[in-house]
């Protein structure tokens, strides 16, 4: 499941992914990320993963079209976690995205935050 999460800048699409993910739940996503994306300006991600069980087989799909289509969209990328293979991911999406991408622990939210919010 895929959860908005508050953030001061409209710049800032904030996610809290939970349980597996779906089909349904990318298309809750697109939507934010299109309204981030109106006014032609990058926009950043903030990826909060709990209790994160992964993507049925439709919305690993999902994931990669995602990730095709907003290539070059997204200026920031954080992700903050708890688990080894989360911290794996964010080096393995690198080459898939122009955008800078951080991978936080989840004692490090408020850094998190702070780097996803800098400069705007």
């Amino acid at each position: 499941m895929i959860d908005t999460l508050t953030s001061p800048s409209p710049k800032v699409v904030a996610i809290k992914l939970r349980g597996t993910l779906h089909d349904a739940d990318y298309r809750t996503l697109e939507p934010l990320v299109q309204a981030a994306l109106k006014d032609g300006r990058k926009v950043r991600l903030y990826a909060q993963f709990d209790d994160f069980h992964g993507w049925d087989l439709h919305a690993a799909w999902d994931d990669m079209v995602f990730g095709t289509r907003h290539y070059t969209d997204f200026e920031r990328i954080a992700v903050v976690g708890d688990e080894k293979w989360q911290e794996w991911m964010v080096k393995l999406v690198r080459p898939f995205t122009l955008a800078s991408v951080r991978y936080f622990p989840r004692e490090e939210t408020p850094a998190a935050w702070a780097w996803i919010h800098e400069e705007l």
